[in-house]
């Protein structure tokens, strides 16, 4: 990507975050996320369809990085997990002032990014079909408990560091799963 390109999107995204933290996701609009990244509005669409559109892609890093996470421990199962919960954690002012449309657009973009992820880490570790379910079932699984746990973590303000939540997940996760080695690495005393 060109660094002109890179720059823009950076500012555009900074200042849509900055935004929905003071005002709320309802509350701004394109021309705030403009003039608060002193860009012109011809700018901001020749980079995304609208402020949704900033919103879904402002979140393409995360793929990378949760990748990036299954290659550096690629005998772990969810090894995705840590990663997310330690995003999550730097990010949980943002989830709290997202409501309504925002948080939906987030999550759905979220799962999205979770569920490829997800299917990635079950290949990688030759998952078995449960009682004749096809694997989109199994990961349609692992996506609705890890996302019932994420939120539940969010919402009640990370009452354990994202380290306790990342084993605790993984253990809930992979219970009765020891085919495939380790679920993570030696537990805390």
């Amino acid at each position: 990507m060109d660094r002109r390109v890179a720059r823009t999107r950076v500012l555009l995204e900074t200042a849509h975050r900055a935004l929905i933290l003071e005002r709320g996701y309802e509350a701004v609009s394109v021309e705030d996320i403009c003039r608060e990244a002193d860009v012109g509005r011809s700018t901001f669409y020749a980079h995304y369809a609208g402020k949704a559109d900033l919103k879904r892609r402002g979140l393409d890093h995360l793929r990378a990085e949760l990748r990036d996470a299954a290659r550096a421990e690629p005998h772990a199962r969810c090894s995705f997990s840590r990663p997310m919960f330690e995003h999550a954690m730097r990010h949980r002012d943002l989830f709290h002032a997202l409501a309504g449309q925002g948080a939906e657009i987030a999550l759905a973009e979220l799962r999205s990014i979770l569920r490829d992820v997800i299917r990635e880490d079950l290949a990688r570790h030759h998952a078995e079909p449960v009682q004749g379910l096809p694997p989109a079932a199994a990961v349609e699984y692992v996506l609705g408990a890890f996302m019932g746990v994420l939120v539940w973590w969010l919402q009640n303000d990370a009452p354990c560091s994202p380290e306790q939540i990342d084993l605790a997940f993984r253990d809930l996760a992979t219970a009765g799963q020891t085919d495939a080695g380790p679920t993570t690495g030696s537990r805390p005393g």
